[in-house]
C-alpha cells in the first residue's frame, strides 16, 4: 500500500471507504458529542469545536493560542506524512474550521468529507461506535516550525486593506443579521463592501447536506458580485460557518482569507464602520 493518500481537498464517501485501513490516514469528526457516542466513521476520532476557538474582549471564535493548538495537534496525533479527512454532522462548517486551522499551521494534507456522516450513511457504508484510541506517535507535528497562518486576517489589517479596496468581503450570516434586523454583538450590521451569501446555500439539503456543485455556487456568487480575480475575505459571526466558505473559495481556486474576530469582533469594536441595511455599501 502507497504511504500517500492521493486525495483532494474535497472527497466523496466511496473515496474514503477505499482507504479505510490506509496506515496514514486520520479520520476526525466534528459532530455533535451525542451523535459520535451513537455512530461514527470506523476510526474517527473525536475533537470537540470548542477545542478549535478561543475568546477575547470582543470576539468568541478566534484562532487558539500556540499552546492550544500544540494540544490540538497532540488530540489529532498526526505528523506532516499524515492525511487528514474532517466531516461532521452539519454540512461541514465543524470540519471546515478544522481544516483551516490546520491550514494556517502550514498543515495542507487533508480534506472534507462531502455531506459528512449524512452521505456516509446515506451510502451505506459501515459505522461504529467504539471510542478509538489512537497509539501515540513520536514525530509529531510541532507547530512552533509550521505555523505562520498565510490564510487568516486580523482586525487591524482588515481596516487597512478596506481602505485600500483590495480586496472583497465574503458576509456568510442569515439576512437579518446582514441587514442588522437581528443583533449577535453590541452593534448590527456588516462590514462596509460585504456580499451576502448565506452558508448554508451553498448546501444541498436533497443530496444529504452534500455541496452543490461548484459551477451552481460560482454562478451564484458571481450573480451578488463576488468576482474571482480580487482577493475574498470571509466571516460569519464567529468563523464557524464561514469556514466552510473558506473551503468553498479553495475549491474554486479563488485567494481567500478568513476573518476569525468575524462579527463578534467587528460588531463588538466601538471604531468599525458599519452599513445596515441590503446593500453592501
Amino acid at each position: 500500500m502507497s504511504t500517500d493518500l492521493d486525495f483532494a481537498l474535497l472527497i466523496e464517501p466511496e473515496q474514503l471507504y477505499a482507504q479505510l485501513n490506509h496506515p496514514m490516514l486520520r479520520i476526525v469528526d466534528l459532530s455533535r458529542s451525542s451523535v459520535h457516542a451513537q455512530l461514527h466513521l470506523p476510526h474517527a476520532v473525536h475533537i470537540k469545536p470548542n477545542m478549535l476557538v478561543q475568546q477575547n474582549d470582543y470576539a468568541t471564535g478566534m484562532l487558539p493560542d500556540t499552546a492550544a493548538l500544540q494540544h490540538l495537534i497532540e488530540q489529532l496525533n498526526i505528523s506532516k506524512n499524515h492525511h487528514v479527512v474532517a466531516y461532521d454532522d452539519e454540512g461541514g462548517a465543524w470540519a471546515s474550521r478544522l481544516l483551516w486551522t490546520l491550514h494556517c499551521l502550514g498543515f495542507e494534507r487533508t480534506s472534507l468529507l462531502n455531506g459528512g456522516i449524512h452521505a456516509w450513511l446515506a451510502g451505506g457504508f459501515t459505522t461504529s461506535s467504539q471510542v478509538v484510541t489512537l497509539p501515540p506517535i513520536d514525530n509529531l507535528i510541532d507547530i512552533t516550525q509550521l505555523q505562520n497562518y498565510p490564510y487568516r486576517i486580523e482586525y487591524a489589517q482588515l481596516i487597512q486593506q478596506l481602505e485600500k479596496k483590495e480586496l472583497q468581503l465574503w458576509d456568510c450570516r442569515t439576512k437579518e443579521e446582514y441587514t442588522g434586523q437581528y443583533l449577535a454583538a453590541r452593534r448590527g450590521g456588516h462590514i462596509p463592501g460585504a456580499y451576502h451569501f448565506e452558508w448554508s446555500t451553498a448546501l444541498n439539503r436533497e443530496n444529504h447536506l452534500k455541496l452543490h456543485t461548484l459551477q451552481r455556487t460560482q454562478q451564484r456568487l458571481a450573480h451578488i458580485g463576488l468576482r474571482a480575480d480580487q482577493p475574498v475575505v470571509v466571516y460569519c459571526q464567529s468563523h464557524h460557518r464561514s469556514a466552510l466558505a473558506y473551503i468553498i473559495c479553495r475549491l474554486l481556486g479563488w485567494q481567500v482569507l478568513a476573518y476569525d474576530g468575524a462579527w463578534s469582533e467587528w460588531g463588538n469594536h466601538p471604531n468599525s464602520p458599519i452599513v445596515s441595511g441590503e446593500h453592501p455599501f
